[in-house]
This record gives structure tokens, C-alpha cells and sequence, in this order.
């Protein structure tokens, strides 16, 4: 449509025009103002951001200056890294020293460090196994250049940003690391070990390098290198490794405590099982291993390990435990395993003796320990009756801990008859259901709804707060509509005391810790907290407590424990549905203590119901340890 001349949108242009001119004044005094004073902002700001033609080659020529001199910069840095920093001579795992244990008071718990090592050449170890061990850690190790940039620069960056580990080293930096370096997590460690592994791929054959890899790796179980890895867990010669055997080892090297099969929970055997696949369908995929010759191939479970000597007993148990809380607070196992470790745990020898002989006079294994679990000097007859019924089950296993609620401190801890005997910790193992102990997580979950206004109560809701509570929770054990009522979830005696210890400390999330310091070189490490945050509301967890101190499923039939019926009590026990674990919680002011009885095999070590289930042997012995724990310390001699 064709626009018409008009005296108005002459005029219109004009009255524009005189507006324009009258903001560009008022621009230039700075008093821009009404709806009109927009217009020559905008034009201003267009103004300031417009570049000529020689304006924008400037700005990009300084750009690419800059980087082309911090490309110069860094070549010359790493010139000179590269021609300062020489091979080193190999470190010394003949000098390492012994690990020493400490009870809380400063006597001495255990030594440890009798290093299991034996090198031999690379033509004694199978090439399947070879090949295993590559497909593991680096498949591209024939052909690289012996280090990888990207994996190097996420380590720096973790350990800068303090991430802590990060893996995707190649097998050529980890030989470094191992036979030249020291394991710490260092930049300066990372820049050296990137350089050193450059001149040693250089220097060395492949076969060279991966010979030492294989001969320096740590594999847990105290074994260095292959040879010994392949006597400990599987009691042959090194050149006698199957494949299967071979990627075992191979998928152990990333996790070899978490992975160790004999000691593993449900979740480390899915994951080194997990692995081990991965590692002979890398084979496969690299041409070094026959694909019918896979498929055929089953899960190869190692031996039972031999305890080191001067674990026997409890001592295994407790070292055990600091041990993984050492690894779980950032110090790895290679470097643990080297040595030099002064390790105070909190375990108060008084404490540790009087659970001890509970425990063994509940099991009745021994009449003079009998004898002394209660003090003075005697059981009574209900008590020594179901020690004897108890004897005669020999597919009975205990476990206990026992946490100061205060401070999340361990002081306590059962974790079998004997280390040497029976290598798993019954303390913190947790493929047992948790039954009527886990009721008040349940109870704690509906009262949470109720405090914090909240309309989501349900399966999803209880699992999130036994997580908070610290549990480790496994979505599987919740899949069965009866799994929060009959507590069909795992559980060990060291998560419960850890959640019974949050309802005591109002609340907030205790994780029971053994270790109360631990040095290296007159260094001290960082260790994690016992006391965390709010895990549920201080009302929740009052109405928990009460609900133990009698109005639930616990709270009845109560043992009468001497010394502590000053104090508020607050129990609750009974038998899963599989009936084949028994548990008592009890908690006083200072005390809160986990005991379970499992039922075990004693040959093939699975898992069987318990006889004599429900007779209480659980509530008698956690009476006959709080009434000993709780005197005064003079006493306990």
C-alpha cells in the first residue's frame, strides 16, 4: 500500500528532530532525562565499542603475541626441568621402616612392616599375564611416548585444588613413581615424575620398563611386585598364573584392600569383579586374547591370606581398621606400606580388655576369661548356662564396637576369635542384614516429615536419612516392600554404633573413628572428622531416644547392668528375618555399643542360621562389658 504524503508526518519529523538535538544537550551536561534520555546512552555505548579496521589487527596481534611468548616461556621452563632433572638412583624399600600402633595411653598395640618382595625378569611371567597388566593400565603402552599429558595435568590440578588421587597415569610414570620417587601428592612430585618418565622411555626398552612396573607395583596382602603378589594369593610360582589368575592381579592394582577378595564386602566384589571383565575384554579387543577363549573363562577367587606375624588376636582386628581409616583419610596403600608410621589409635586398653572377655564368656570360649568378664570374678549361673549352650555352636561369629558418643571416638573393638584364624573383621563387615536395629532409622524418618513439614515420607525418604545417619546404603537393599519393617538392609556393628551415636549427639552425624593421630617423619596427617553436621533435627532425635529408653521395640527385657543404673540406658535388639544374625545396641551417657552374633560356617564360611536364636547372648554380653567398662579405672586392675 502506497504511503500518502501528510502535513502531519512532516511536522512529526521535525518535532523529532528538535527532541533530538535537545537530548544530545542534555547528554552533553549529563542530565539526560524523561523517556527521551535513553536514545544517546545507546548511542554512545554503540560509540565506545565500535573498532576501526588497524584497531582490531592491534588487539589481535597483542592476543597472539602473548601466547606465542607463554608457549616460548613454557618450552624454556621445560628445557630446563628437562636437562636439570636426572634419573635418580632407585629408592630403597630395604630402608623403610616398621609401622608402629599405639593404644590411646602410648603402649604399644603392634608393629608391622615385614616387606614380602622378590624381583624377577620379565621372561618369567607369562605374556598372557604380561598383556594383562597392559590392558589394565595402558593399552597404548607399546607405542606411547611414556607419559600422559592430559592425565598428568588432571593430577596437578587435583592436587592443586586438593581433589586429592587422580589416575590416568601411564605404566611408565607409575614405574617411576614407584622404583625412583616417593608417593606423595605433590606438584613437584607430579613435574618430576613427568620428566623422569620421558628420559626413562627414552633409555629403557618396553621390556625393561614393564618388568620393573611388574616388580615395584604394590599388591596388597604386604607383597611387593608380582612374584610375591602371585605367592599370596594364589600359592604358586609366578610363571604358573593362568590368565584369569594374571588379570586379577592386573584389576587388583587399582584398590588392592577394597579389591582383596577374601576381605572384600558385596560392593568390592561387584567392582574388582567388574574390572577383571574389563581387563580381558581389553585383551580380547587388542587381539591378545581369543574370544571364545574369553567367554570361557570364570572368576578365579584367590586364597585365604597368612596374617603377618604379631597380628594375632584382637591386634589384627584393630590395626586393620586404622589402617583403612589411614587409606580413607588420603594416605594410599603404597605409601602406608613403605613405613616410618608412628599410628596412635583411640582404643583404651582397659575398654578393649573388658569387651574382649565379654565376648568370649558370652561365646563360652575359655573358663578363665569366663570367669573375669564380669567383675568380681564371676557370671552368674543364667548367663554361664548360655555360655555353654553357646560353645556348642561353633558356626557362631561376634562382632562389636563400642564409640564414646561425645566425641566419636573408638574405644572398643571386637572383631573375631582370632586375626590369624579368621581374617575377616566381624566389626566392620556389613552383609548381614540389620533387623529390628535398623526400626529407629525408620521412626527417625517419620518423625523428620513431621519436624520439618515435609509430605514425601517413604522408602526413598528413609534411605536418604540413613545415608545422612551414615549407612552405607545400597539401592538394592531397598528394593523388597519389606525392607525398611524388617530391616532386610546390610549393616556392621561400626555403622550402628556410628547411627546410634548421631540420635545420643543430638543429631548430628558421628562417624566412629579408631585413629587418634597418626605421624610420619615428625609430620603429621590430616585426619577425617568423627563430628559432622546436622544429620536430623535435634527433636527427631530426642523422640528417638525416648522411643529406646522403653517405648520400642527395644527398651524391653533389658539386661540389669551394675554401675550404670545411674545413667540413661537406651537398648534395642533382636534376630533377623533371616535368622541368621542377633543384634544388641545399647547406649549409656558415655558409651554406645554394637554386638552382633552371625551365624557362619566354619568350613566354607558361608552364611547359616543361628542356632539358639533369641536366647539373648548379644544383651549378656554387652552387660557384662558396660558394667567392667564403666569403673573407675583403678578397678579395672
Amino acid at each position: 500500500m502506497r504511503t500518502r504524503w501528510s502535513p502531519d508526518r512532516t511536522a512529526g519529523r521535525q518535532k523529532a528532530s528538535e527532541v533530538s538535538s535537545e537530548v544530545n544537550e542534555a547528554g552533553a551536561s549529563g542530565e539526560s532525562r524523561g523517556a527521551h534520555g535513553e536514545a544517546p546512552i545507546r548511542r554512545q555505548r554503540w560509540r565506545a565499542g565500535k573498532r576501526t579496521g588497524a584497531g582490531r589487527f592491534l588487539t589481535w596481534k597483542r592476543a597472539l603475541a602473548c601466547v606465542v611468548t607463554l608457549m616460548v616461556l613454557l618450552a624454556g621452563g621445560f628445557t630446563v626441568l628437562y636437562v636439570s632433572i636426572d634419573i635418580p638412583q632407585a629408592n630403597e624399600l630395604a630402608k623403610a621402616q616398621s609401622n608402629v600402633y599405639l593404644y590411646s595411653d602410648g603402649t604399644r598395640l603392634a608393629r608391622t612392616g615385614e616387606t614380602n618382595r622378590e624381583t624377577v625378569p620379565l621372561s618369567r611371567v607369562p605374556l598372557g599375564v604380561q598383556h594383562a597388566f597392559v590392558a589394565a593400565e595402558n593399552k597404548d603402552f607399546y607405542s606411547d611416548s611414556g607419559v600422559s599429558l592430559s592425565g598428568t595435568a588432571r593430577g596437578i590440578l587435583s592436587t592443586l585444588t586438593g581433589k586429592g588421587k587422580q589416575g590416568g597415569s601411564t605404566i611408565t610414570q607409575q614405574y617411576v613413581k614407584n622404583y625412583y620417587l616417593s608417593q606423595e601428592q605433590t606438584v613437584t612430585r607430579k613435574v618430576k615424575e613427568l620428566v623422569i618418565s620421558l628420559k626413562v622411555d627414552r633409555r629403557n626398552s618396553k621390556d625393561d620398563i614393564l618388568a620393573g612396573y611388574l616388580n615395584s607395583s604394590y599388591y596388597g596382602r604386604l607383597a611387593y611386585g608380582v612374584q610375591a603378589a602371585a605367592r599370596a594369593y594364589y600359592h604358586r610360582e609366578v610363571e604358573q598364573l593362568s590368565v584369569e589368575q594374571g588379570a586379577y592381579l592386573a584389576a587388583l592394582l587399582q584398590a588392592p584392600s577394597q579389591y582383596d577378595w577374601a576381605i572384600a564386602g558385596p560392593q568390592g566384589k561387584q567392582l574388582v569383579t567388574e574390572r577383571w571383565n574389563y581387563v580381558l575384554d581389553n585383551m580380547v579387543n587388542e587381539g591378545w586374547l581369543d574370544k571364545g577363549a574369553r567367554q570361557r573363562m570364570k572368576f578365579p577367587e584367590p586364597v585365604a591370606p597368612t596374617p603377618g606375624a604379631g597380628l594375632s588376636g584382637q591386634s589384627g582386628y584393630l590395626v586393620d581398621a586404622a589402617r583403612r581409616e589411614l587409606m580413607a583419610s588420603g594416605v594410599s596403600e603404597q605409601e602406608l606400606a613403605g613405613g616410618g608410621w608412628r599410628i596412635t589409635l583411640n582404643i583404651d586398653p582397659d575398654k578393649q580388655r573388658a569387651l574382649e572377655q565379654a565376648v568370649t564368656a558370652g561365646l563360652g570360649e575359655g573358663a578363665d576369661a569366663e570367669a573375669e568378664a564380669e567383675p568380681g570374678g564371676g557370671v552368674d549361673a543364667e548367663a554361664d548356662t548360655a555360655s555353654d549352650e553357646a560353645a556348642a555352636d561353633g558356626n557362631r561369629q561376634a562382632g562389636a564396637v563400642s564409640v564414646d558418643p561425645r566425641s566419636g571416638r573408638i574405644v572398643a573393638l571386637y572383631g573375631g576369635r582370632d586375626y590369624t584364624r579368621h581374617y575377616l573383621s566381624n566389626a566392620t563387615r556389613s552383609d548381614y542384614q540389620a533387623g529390628p536395629t535398623f526400626d529407629p532409622v525408620t521412626v527417625a524418618a517419620s518423625m523428620e516429615v513431621k519436624t520439618q513439614d515435609k509430605d514425601r515420607y517413604g522408602t526413598e525418604h528413609i534411605e536418604e536419612i540413613a545415608t545422612a545417619l551414615g549407612m552405607d546404603v545400597d539401592p538394592g537393599d531397598f528394593a523388597s516392600p519389606d525392607a525398611t519393617s524388617l530391616g532386610l538392609m546390610g549393616a556392621s556393628p561400626l555403622e550402628l554404633a556410628g547411627v546410634y551415636a548421631s540420635f545420643h549427639h543430638e543429631g548430628r552425624k558421628v562417624t566412629p573413628s579408631i585413629l587418634k593421630s597418626a605421624e610420619r617423619d615428625g609430620e603429621g596427617t590430616r585426619l577425617r572428622a568423627s563430628i559432622g553436621g546436622q544429620a536430623i533435627d535435634p527433636r527427631t532425635a530426642d523422640v528417638v531416644n525416648s522411643y529406646l529408653s522403653g517405648g520400642g521395640r527395644g527398651g524391653v527385657d533389658r539386661p540389669f547392668t551394675p554401675g550404670v543404673s545411674e545413667q540413661t540406658v537406651t537398648t534395642t535388639s533382636g534376630r533377623t528375618d533371616d535368622r541368621k544374625a542377633e543384634w544388641f545396641v545399647g547406649s549409656t551417657d558415655d558409651l554406645v555399643t554394637a554386638i552382633g552374633l552371625f551365624g557362619e560356617d566354619a568350613t566354607t564360611h558361608k552364611q547359616v542360621a543361628l542356632k539358639n536364636i533369641g536366647d539373648g547372648y548379644p544383651a549378656k554380653i554387652w552387660s557384662g562389658y558396660t558394667s567392667r567398662a564403666t569403673l573407675p579405672a583403678q578397678e579395672h586392675s
